[in-house]
């Protein structure tokens, strides 16, 4: 019985790594066959990078949402501390797109990275000049706000 475990573990290792080489690679059928089989949408690489947090740096919308569909759960943070949100990660490079999909997905615009220490996403895309990506942050805020 302890063998099985063992190799259940091993398994969504390997394809937790899987997918995410082929988040760095955009290959978006090796994204939907490997979460179809089960992959966990949540689990870290070893450096604890989240598959959302890859896909939400590189812009790879359609990505982001099949994971986000798969349950990835958009406020975690990624990495050891040197990374962020995948709502600030988006931010930072200005991908509009993907900053959408993640508040319609209830990512918190005021969640501030580091714990809650750091940057927040509208800082990140108004250090970066990305200006739709802050208005789109701002006026989420608002939302939040009025809630």
């Amino acid at each position: 019985m302890r063998r099985r475990t063992k190799l259940g573990a091993r398994r969504r290792k390997k394809l937790g790594k899987r997918l995410a080489n082929a988040l760095l690679r955009a290959d978006l059928p090796e994204v939907v066959a490997l979460l179809a089989a089960g992959v966990d949408p949540n689990a870290a690489t070893p450096d604890g990078s989240t598959p959302l947090y890859r896909a939400s740096v590189q812009g790879l919308a359609p990505a982001v949402l099949l994971l986000l569909a798969a349950g990835a759960a958009p406020d975690t943070e990624s990495g050891h501390g040197d990374e962020g949100t995948p709502l600030t990660g988006a931010a930072a490079w200005g991908h509009t797109e993907v900053v959408r999909h993640l508040l319609a997905y209830g990512a918190d615009p005021d969640h501030r990275e580091d714990s809650g220490t750091g940057a927040s996403p509208l800082d990140w895309a108004v250090r970066g000049d990305h200006r739709e990506t802050a208005e789109l942050l701002r006026a989420a805020d608002r939302t939040t706000s009025e809630s």
